[in-house]
């Protein structure tokens, strides 16, 4: 067997492993999954953003105060 009949055999076993993935990623029966998937780190920063408002809005100048004299609020 010869070098070059391996690089040939690799690129085709390549070139199918790449299609492979684009029909598994492009599949209809997915769509809906990956779309759901795509909107996770804005679901989360909706949570995080209203923890934050909630927190302000509870807190005392006192606090922030004691905080900032710590150095914690960045």
């Amino acid at each position: 067997m010869d070098i070059n009949i391996l690089r040939q055999i690799a690129v085709v076993l390549g070139a199918v492993a790449f299609l492979a993935v684009c029909w598994w990623a492009f599949s209809p029966k997915r769509k809906q999954r990956f779309e759901e998937d795509a909107k996770l780190p804005f679901a989360d920063e909706e949570l995080t953003s209203d923890k934050a408002a909630q927190t302000r809005e509870t807190s005392t100048g006192d606090e922030v105060g004691k905080k900032q004299e710590q150095g914690q609020d960045k």
